[in-house]
């Protein structure tokens, strides 16, 4: 192996001796289409940001502190950087990832970031390299190549911008062009960040933080502790639980506390695509509130049957987000929790398992679910037909594994031709990295740029029609897609 440290020390600074390498990144090769992308990004870079679905914790903005040390912004809840890491013998302990049992963890801030700079070489070719070293050189405006042996300067240059007022989390809000962002809270939240965002009167210059409904832990009858988060929701709300009906009444309750708070959307992220009405469903909820789980994929079946008719009457847009085993690997889990980088997608069928609910709600014009999938297979069999057949359904950006470059690229090349652009719904970061917003967008509409200028590169589509949908893609049809435009 070679000295890595040599090699990073050696190496030239990013775009060395590659004019344009930076600012042409991630467009095509070929000189002439790489010219029409670079044209068509014009149209599309400095549009304001629409982020309407991620998990950037919204206290973050409420309380407005400097943020902490370097790694405890980019390293500890990155699960995409401490799963790599993890596979390749590295436990999340000694990357600063709090412990459930105990562990011993890992607290200095620039031991844990000497880890990563050691291990960097695991993410040649990856996202995480990409979007980590954008944000080093276009949020914090630093150059120098990130290794072993530039760990403590890449370190302290960013520490040093995190003490200044303009790197705090509302600086960057506004710096960022944030219009929307979306957080994601369950139906327990008290919502208290929103509240003081809201008495501060704060929303961001021209932007504002709303939240995101997700009653998972309210509908998986197999997530430990499930009856007793139904008792917290009884005594939230003041409904008795101990029936079905005052159970949905409670979930009622709290969806016009997040409507309150601005939410124009729900999220599920359920095991399957499976949805269909229980016909006992009064007696397999008091089963499950006496332990039983047996029949937890008919409820949760049900209860998305549930939320669609909520949802013609209150008007939150449905996101469902199927398809992944969660916590898989079960010592990460027992030994860190939850959202950890423990969890691995699975194949989902769509079609069969949407029927019920699109029988019902596919064409009532007061619906709307956007679909989401780990499973790549699905995007050209299923999900662009069914976006293509139903008035409510629209197809989510990739997700997940799948927000990469080349999986944004596969995306548009199998879902445009059955279901066109009009029928997505424009690029989500699904981040927990507050930093990597505007880096992740800009790579979407890099694709967006790229896939665009090869059509009409090959008199597919005429120069103007492009420029146009681009900047639908990047802004116009999220805004619409997610209803953000009511509360504009």
């Amino acid at each position: 192996m070679t000295d890595r440290a040599a090699n990073d020390t050696l190496r030239p600074a990013s775009g060395a001796g590659r004019p344009g390498a930076v600012a042409d990144q991630l467009f095509p090769a070929e000189p002439g289409v790489r010219a029409i992308a670079r044209e068509l990004y014009g149209h599309a870079k400095d549009l304001p940001l629409i982020s309407p679905h991620g998990h950037v914790d919204p206290a973050i903005l409420a309380e407005d502190l400097p943020f902490p040390d370097p790694a405890r912004l980019i390293v500890v809840p990155d699960h995409y950087i401490t799963r790599m890491l993890a596979s390749q013998g590295v436990p999340p302990a000694d990357l600063g990832v709090p412990s459930l049992d105990g562990t011993p963890v890992e607290s200095d801030g620039r031991v844990i970031w000497r880890r990563l700079a050691e291990h960097w070489y695991l993410f040649r070719g990856t996202p995480s390299r990409l979007w980590t070293e954008r944000v080093f050189r276009e949020v914090f405006g630093v150059e120098t190549p990130f290794g072993p042996a530039t760990a403590d300067l890449v370190y302290d240059a960013i520490a040093a911008r995190l003490q200044e007022p303009e790197f705090r989390p509302r600086a960057l809000f506004g710096r960022f062009n944030l219009e929307v962002l979306a957080t994601t809270e369950g139906p327990l939240s008290d919502l208290s960040p929103h509240a003081k965002l809201a008495a501060d009167g704060w929303g961001g210059p021209g932007g504002r933080v709303i939240t995101t409904f997700r009653p998972d832990d309210l509908v998986d009858v197999e997530w430990p502790g499930w009856a007793d988060r139904v008792r917290q929701l009884g005594s939230l709300t003041g409904r008795d639980v101990s029936s079905y009906a005052g159970f949905l009444d409670a979930l009622r309750v709290r969806r016009e506390a997040f409507l309150a708070a601005g939410a124009t959307c729900s999220d599920h992220g359920h095991p399957t695509a499976h949805t269909g009405w229980v016909s006992d469903v009064d007696a397999l909820y008091r089963a499950a509130l006496g332990g039983s789980t047996e029949r937890a994929e008919e409820f949760r079946g049900h209860m998305l049957m549930e939320f669609a008719r909520m949802s013609t009457e209150d008007g939150l847009v449905m996101q469902l987000h199927p398809g992944a085993d969660r916590n898989h690997n079960k010592a990460l889990f027992a030994r860190h929790g939850r959202d950890v980088g423990g969890d691995i997608p699975t194949a989902t069928d769509y079609v069969r398992g949407l029927r019920p609910l699109l029988d019902e709600f596919g064409t009532d014009p007061r619906f709307r679910i956007v679909l989401y999938t780990l499973d790549e297979t699905t995007f050209t069999r299923e999900l662009a037909p069914l976006a293509g057949g139903y008035p409510a359904v629209f197809l989510g950006a990739p997700w997940w594994f799948l927000d990469s470059p080349e999986g944004l690229r596969r995306f548009r090349e199998t879902v445009t031709e059955t279901a066109g652009f009009y029928n997505t719904s424009g690029f989500v970061d699904d981040t927990r990295a507050f930093c990597s917003i505007p880096v992740r967008h800009d790579v979407a509409r890099r694709i967006d740029a790229g896939f665009l200028a090869r059509l009409v590169a090959e008199g597919r589509l005429p120069l103007d029609e492009a420029a146009e949908t681009i900047a639908d893609l990047a802004y116009h049809l999220p805004r619409k897609v997610f209803r953000l435009e009511k509360n504009s």
